[in-house]
């Protein structure tokens, strides 16, 4: 994994608060290049104070929210106003606050009976944006979780979406969460521009250190299988990264 930087806060709030910095300057510098920004957010509860962060007027009055579009890196199986949405999180935290054009939020339907069937209607979605010359969708930034077992969005381990290389979006059923989830698929978080990696919590420090120190060249984790062209950043707190050295 070709690993830009790796920066480490005291708290969430010191990582938060980079982390929503980091997304403006981004923003920022998209709209002048190209226009328009494109970004999948995560979900979970790391990046929800990122996402308030920005929400807040002064903040938000520095990015051009008309030129941005949305999408979302995975969903559960629920309906978009459970608590457990994603798109639910994004919208209370982020979303109803700022001027993103309704149609320019893309929402996974996670309440569908069909769940590929789900997916294959957010693969269309991801038509709106460019494709690279491999003809996958580019996103210019996916935000991204790591959760203690090694998945990230909803990679899980020993599931079928990981040798999932045809598919933009796939339906995935998680045996240890007894559910289906969406998620984007390996090809699509390897040809982002740049993804950003939020983690949170001593839950997560024995992960981040097989992560980042290694694992004898091993790739035993989802995190490991991603192989991006563009740049991955880091952002953690202190809790997270007490066992890397």
């Amino acid at each position: 994994m070709a690993i830009n930087g790796v920066q480490v806060f005291d708290n969430i709030d010191g990582l938060s608060g980079a982390a929503a910095e980091f997304f403006v300057t981004r923003v920022r510098q998209a709209l002048t290049r190209r226009g328009m920004f494109s970004v999948a957010l995560a979900g979970g509860n790391t990046p929800r104070r990122m996402y308030e962060l920005l929400a807040d007027k002064k903040m938000a009055s520095r990015i051009d929210w008309r030129r941005v579009c949305i999408f979302f890196g995975d969903e559960r199986s629920v309906p978009p106003d459970d608590p457990q949405s994603n798109y639910h999180m994004a919208c209370e935290a982020l979303l109803n606050h700022v001027g993103v054009p309704k149609p320019q939020i893309f929402r996974m339907h996670g309440e569908w009976d069909d769940s590929k069937a789900a997916a294959r209607d957010y693969a269309e979605h991801l038509e709106e944006l460019p494709p690279s010359l491999a003809g996958v969708p580019e996103f210019d930034l996916i935000l991204l979780g790591l959760g203690d077992d090694g998945h990230t969005a909803s990679l899980f381990p020993d599931t079928d979406i990981l040798n999932n290389t045809q598919d933009r979006v796939a339906a995935v059923f998680v045996d240890k969460l007894n559910t289906w989830r969406l998620s984007l698929t390996l090809p699509v978080l390897n040809n982002a521009r740049e993804l950003m990696f939020l983690v949170a919590g001593e839950s997560k420090s024995e992960i981040m250190r097989k992560v980042l120190v290694g694992t004898n060249g091993s790739k035993q984790y989802p995190v490991q299988l991603i192989e991006p062209r563009g740049t991955v950043h880091w952002f953690l707190d202190s809790a997270a990264a007490n066992r890397i050295t």
